[in-house]
């Protein structure tokens, strides 16, 4: 019975760990979309260690389950900076190239010009200050703020490691317990038991010799 449970339980946190990839690379397609070199290299990395976290819930290897629970912890933090940087906190502004795109391009989120709602008008003659391979536009008529959805989407992430924290760390005390007991029964055996030691059934009788 205590099998069926565990097991259960880790296929619950397996489906966990299913959903973080679905969710992240939805993610992962829109910040392509947009260009934003660092969300698409952060969520790169994300999605390499939640296949090392399922891995090591299959295989039983707290290693790999500690080492995502640690990573789950940057992630957080990112998203914390994400939703900083696009509700301008401090001296962020999300007007700036640098930190997302790394100065590479002058692109902004998908869902700039294509947020529910949102129309998107071309302005000519372009400024003197805009490139050449750039349109110039303005965007109107947004049900949604662009930055608004950009942070919805890290508040999700930072709910699902947050939930994916706890079940990481649940995951590596159950395997803990389980080898913990292994290996007292195995000592317990190891050390108590003796093998069958072999009795003899003859008797000595004493031998009198005659002079």
């Amino acid at each position: 019975m205590d099998v069926i449970k565990s097991s259960s339980k880790f296929t619950l946190v397996s489906f966990y760990v299913e959903m973080r990839k679905v969710s992240v690379l939805e993610r992962q397609i829109f910040d392509f979309l947009g260009y934003q070199w660092a969300p698409i290299l952060a969520n790169f990395i994300h999605i390499i260690i939640v296949i090392l976290g399922l891995f090591g819930t299959i295989q039983y290897r707290p290693r790999y389950i500690t080492g995502y629970a640690v990573w789950l912890v940057l992630w957080i933090t990112w998203n914390v900076f994400v939703i900083c940087f696009y509700l301008e906190a401090g001296d962020l502004s999300k007007e700036t190239d640098l930190i997302l795109t790394f100065n590479i391009s002058m692109h902004r989120s998908w869902w700039m010009e294509n947020g529910p709602g949102c129309t998107v008008t071309s302005v000519t003659p372009a400024p003197d200050w805009a490139p050449e391979d750039h349109r110039y536009i303005t965007v109107s008529g947004c049900f949604l703020e662009y930055q608004y959805i950009e942070v919805a989407h890290s508040s999700l992430q930072i709910f699902l490691a947050l939930a994916g924290f706890i079940y990481a760390c649940y995951v590596v005390k159950c395997i803990t317990e389980e080898e913990d007991s292994f290996d007292f029964i195995g000592g317990f055996d190891s050390y108590g038991y003796q093998g069958p030691q072999k009795t003899s059934h003859l008797q000595l009788q004493p031998m009198y010799m005659s002079k």
